[in-house]
């Protein structure tokens, strides 16, 4: 089973990446066939995760998971908080007994650049540090790290370019810690961890609260 990237954040938190390459029947014996879902690839991506939860925690609940009016997955018993995220042949997933979590999985493309001025501010794009990482992979990162805040958030109606500030990022060694700002209301700081791996950007987030 390719599970190929596996952390304990903490005493609660778990997180994990499947790399995609097997069959629908294989992940359908394991955790029920989708619904409503046309797309194979999408079809797979979303089993994938699935079989992901219960990798991370074996007593996961699929059956209590429920969606709310802002698209955000739930356990209806409140028993974890978790989240998901699909890129290609990848699927992520974090999940924790205690506090709410966020992740993200990118892989770099070239509209990014395109983009950047619809989720950085001037001040953010001066401050992200290259330090021998590509334009392309810098700017992914930014915003994957605003992308994890929003699934972190959950309640949707944000602004990823004011409700969102990153204010000091440190890129080594493929990995990264971003200290953040989450700003719809009253401000709440946040570090925002990752790494790149497998030509992708992973991000993840645990918070106390």
């Amino acid at each position: 089973m390719p599970l190929v990237y596996q952390q304990n954040i903490n005493a609660f938190a778990r997180l994990g990446v499947w790399h995609i390459n097997e069959t629908e029947d294989f992940f359908a014996a394991r955790v029920g066939a989708p619904a409503q879902i046309t797309h194979p690839h999408k079809r797979l991506q979303h089993l994938a995760a699935r079989l992901l939860l219960t990798e991370l925690y074996e007593d996961f609940p699929l059956d209590l998971i429920r969606v709310a009016e802002t698209r955000k997955p739930f356990v209806s018993d409140g028993r974890f908080q978790f989240s998901v995220s699909h890129c290609g042949d990848y699927a992520a997933a974090i999940v924790s007994r205690h506090g709410k979590v966020g992740v993200d999985i990118e892989v770099p493309q070239e509209k990014i650049e395109r983009l950047q001025q619809k989720f950085l501010t001037d001040v953010e794009i001066s401050i992200l540090n290259f330090n021998g990482y590509n334009k392309q992979q810098i700017l992914t990162l930014a915003w994957s790290i605003k992308e994890t805040i929003f699934k972190w958030y959950g309640d949707g109606q944000v602004n990823f370019k004011t409700h969102m500030q990153i204010q000091h990022c440190k890129v080594e060694d493929n990995q990264f810690t971003a200290h953040c700002a989450f700003l719809k209301g009253n401000p709440i700081p946040l570090k925002v961890s990752g790494i790149f791996f497998n030509g992708n950007c992973l991000t993840w987030l645990v918070s106390t609260f």
